[in-house]
């Protein structure tokens, strides 16, 4: 089987039903795009699928994720180099045997838990949206240990020095690259 971005999001719903989850995958896969258009414009659906795929088996093995989904990938036909890059986001958290090596995954390590923090920074705001999301907002959100507490400042601030990036210029790219990608989301999730 060909895997593509129809494909992947088809993997991802069949393994997730929350809500949650689609809208997080959408949203990861947006932001992974963002970046290739950057970095790697000829693998740009590469990243996006990775960014689709990456927590395929949150829903039904949270104790077990970025483990349990490598057997899941497997079994729907998907590329070894995609489940590694998929599931490397879980180097160090998890008992991923993939570490985050490549560009591409070190933008999903820095940017995976950093989207649920801007997420529901920007939900707390009139609009609910990240169009008029600004980085203070963010930051100040981010010291706030309590708010969002499931999103790893660790891992973010992590994420930032694997991509030789500081801390704000990692927030405000991935806010940027949600800005990109919020009306898409808003359609599949």
């Amino acid at each position: 089987m060909q895997i593509n971005l129809p494909v992947a999001r088809a993997i991802h719903r069949k393994y997730n039903k929350e809500p949650f989850l689609h809208r997080h995958a959408e949203t990861v896969s947006g932001v992974m795009g963002y970046f290739a258009r950057k970095h790697n414009p000829s693998r740009e659906e590469y990243w996006r699928i990775v960014g689709m795929l990456h927590d395929v088996d949150f829903e039904l093995h949270p104790d077990d994720h970025c483990v349990a989904g490598i057997e899941i990938l497997r079994g729907e036909n998907v590329p070894e180099e995609i489940i590694a890059s998929a599931l490397s986001h879980g180097w160090g958290m998890t008992n991923s045997p993939y570490e985050p090596t490549h560009i591409m995954e070190k933008f999903l390590y820095a940017t995976d838990e950093l989207t649920g923090l801007i997420w529901a920074t920007a939900l707390m705001r009139p609009s609910k949206s990240t169009q008029d999301l600004e980085l203070s907002s963010v930051k100040k959100k981010f010291k706030d240990k309590k708010f969002a507490a499931g999103c790893s400042r660790e891992v973010i601030t992590q994420g930032a020095v694997a991509l030789g990036w500081t801390l704000d210029d990692l927030i405000q790219e991935t806010i940027l690259a949600m800005r990109d990608c919020e009306e898409e989301v808003s359609i599949h999730a």
